[in-house]
């Protein structure tokens, strides 16, 4: 499904005539009141889209599609967790989100009331979602299994009139109770909800609070419908909180109408996907992926969308992927680079992909989240032998910077780059005094103001740190915090944060590209650079690695060869001269490597336990390995 005009013509004319470029795209959603000025860009650096307009996102979601789509599955949900698996047409969707609408403003809820959801994988999280965007509230959603402390603190910010929590999560088997945590947090945080709505899981019955806690299936039981409320396209449509370097959480604002054109614009001009088709973001609802590409954007382009609950391996294997998109006839599938180096790790030869055969009906596969290291898209085209594209964008964005877009025009794929930018975005490559450098040179990956519908018009109740954190380095341009370059081509390769530059006896070089070269190993499943600080250079790298499932090497055999592929392909001036085997990278839940907090112990720094940390155990491990290396000792 592509369209019309080339990349070249859509690219330019969004840069150059901006409002009249997305005015168009504001024509193919639904407006209950058309919008009467498609960008103020009157008080710069806040731009405002669309302003006048008022719409409703769950009527867009899912109350239009009835007429002609009522019958077709809006959300299938598969939990390899519980064995569990169902459909909701987008008619029984709409009478779930209804009920649960209805619950919300019988307590009270109304427009621009905080709702917060604490919630596992579950079908009750996309009710939710969509029931407070249809009663015009704002959403919320903390990941579920939060710890209390980082709970209370968006809690506390967000002032929410009702939480929303479900009994548990489960994952790899081990049920977490989420009721403690949550039940800690509401105590130590300075403002109270009226409410609690718990969704009482078989798994874990969570004891409930008399007076404040409602049970879910009953409170369901005997809602009333309610119908869409409009409201501004300026209007916020929900918070997602994401890591602050002051320790505090900052809230990531997403307004109505931008986040509805740019979504529903994506999905066709992205990832190619026509209506009708499946989609399947296997990501979570905690994270801005869950938010934009399982909940919002299938559903706006009458797609059926997946909702999954359990692991890329281990639940029960390898192949869960290709399971599902084989047994659902999934057309588009994006995940994160972290799932497929797991699959890689555990089914090198992709037997579990021969075996489900996916590709049937998989057109497309879209990685994003971490970077994406050549070696792993590499093995995913051989084994696929359907496009993979890596592409990049953030929580900030809300949706894609840079990809290669499938429904506009096909580029080649070029292993360690996100291809082009998404019309949309201006995006430039400027050195520490705020100049563009030449094609091929490394920079700071900046985008110039104002961004375009669907970014983040600011933070909730806090403009002076979106625009001290974003916006002050260089006036006139937001600044991603990532570094990297354009090609001859003009590719852009994102290379890994600007703190991922290290400066080793005067010579800046990028992890990223370290990391590359360390992948390329072939007993090397997924790895990790980071520079540490040494007396003589300033900073040196130090390298860590996974292996392939099923090898066994030698750690000093295995080190010489890394450290002499580095010497040849970046040269001796890298330094490169330590590497270590582990038995896994301590990450992000949604698979970010922590390379910050892996630093910080090597230079012996306190460091905060990093709240959305999958395994605490890899940092203990990670720890003890720096000792052996000479490393993590207290200055």
């Amino acid at each position: 499904m592509k369209t019309s005009r080339s990349y070249k013509e859509l690219y330019a004319r969004s840069l150059a005539d901006p409002e009249n470029f997305w005015r168009e795209q504001s024509n193919f959603i639904h407006w209950q009141t058309p919008p009467e000025r498609t960008l103020d860009y009157s008080r710069p650096p806040f731009a405002r889209w669309f302003v006048g307009g008022r719409t409703n996102l769950c009527y867009n979601a899912v109350d239009r599609h009835c007429a002609a789509r009522g019958e077709q599955a809006a959300l299938i949900y598969v939990s390899t967790e519980t064995g569990q698996e169902k459909a909701w047409t987008f008619n029984q969707l709409y009478r779930e989100v209804n009920r649960c609408a209805g619950i919300l403003r019988g307590l009270g809820v109304a427009r621009g009331d905080r709702v917060l959801l604490y919630m596992p994988m579950i079908p009750e999280a996309v009710f939710a979602m969509l029931a407070c965007a249809r009663l015009g509230a704002i959403h919320s959603v903390v990941f579920g299994g939060f710890a209390a402390q980082e709970l209370a603190n968006r809690i506390s910010d967000a002032q929410p009139k009702v939480i929303v929590s479900g009994s548990c999560g489960i994952e790899v088997g081990r049920v977490i109770p989420y009721k403690p945590l949550l039940d800690k947090a509401i105590e130590l945080a300075s403002v109270k909800p009226e409410r609690c709505i718990i969704v009482q899981r078989p798994q874990e019955k969570a004891s409930m609070i008399g007076g404040r806690d409602l049970d879910w299936s009953e409170q369901m039981a005997g809602a009333k419908p309610t119908g869409c409320v409009p409201v501004a396209a300026t209007d916020p449509l929900y918070i997602l909180y994401t890591s602050g370097t002051t320790g505090m959480p900052k809230g990531i604002v997403r307004d109505n109408g931008g986040h509805l054109v740019a979504l529903q614009w994506s999905m066709e001009h992205i990832y190619g996907v026509a209506p009708g088709e499946v989609y399947w973001a296997a990501s979570d609802v905690g994270w801005v992926v869950g938010h934009s590409y399982i909940v919002y954007a299938p559903l706006f382009n009458g797609n059926t969308t997946v909702l999954y609950e359990g692991k890329p391996v281990g639940t029960p294997d390898a192949g869960a992927f290709w399971r599902v998109v084989s047994q659902h006839g999934v057309r588009t599938l994006f995940t994160a680079p972290t799932a497929f180096r797991a699959i890689r790790r555990e089914d090198p030869e992709g037997k579990l992909i021969q075996q489900h055969q996916p590709t049937k009906t998989l057109r497309a596969l879209y990685l994003a989240g971490e970077r994406c290291d050549p070696e792993t898209l590499l093995w995913a085209q051989q084994k696929l032998r359907i496009p993979v594209v890596d592409h990049w964008w953030q929580t900030e964005s809300g949706w894609p910077i840079c990809a290669n877009p499938l429904g506009i025009e096909s580029f080649p794929v070029k292993p360690g780059s996100a291809t082009r930018p998404v019309p949309g975005y201006d995006v430039r490559i400027l050195d520490e005094a705020g100049q563009e450098v030449p094609r091929g040179q490394n920079g700071a990956v900046a985008i110039k103001l104002p961004l375009p519908p669907g970014c983040l018009p600011t933070l909730y109740a806090d403009d002076e740190t979106f625009q001290s954190a974003y916006l002050s380095r260089y006036p006139g341009y937001y600044l991603t915090g990532d570094g990297g370059f354009f090609d001859q081509d003009g590719y852009l390769s994102i290379m890994g944060r600007i703190d991922d530059v290290i400066n080793v006896a005067g010579h800046r070089l990028s992890t990223g590209a370290m990391e590359e070269v360390l992948a390329a190993h072939k007993d090397v499943a997924e790895c990790a650079v980071v520079g540490v600080h040494d007396q003589l250079k300033g900073e040196v790298p130090v390298g860590f690695v996974v292996l392939k499932s099923g090898v066994q090497r030698d750690e000093t055999e295995l080190v010489r060869e890394l450290c002499e592929l580095v010497r040849e392909r970046i040269g001796p001036v890298a330094f490169f001269k330590q590497a270590a085997i582990v038995g896994k990278l301590p990450k992000t839940r949604s698979g970010k490597i922590l390379r910050g907090t892996i630093r910080k112990i090597a230079d012996g720094i306190d460091y905060a336990m990093p709240p959305t940390i999958e395994d605490p155990a890899a940092l203990d491990e990670m720890t003890r390995l720096l000792s052996r290396l000479g490393y993590a000792r207290k200055p």
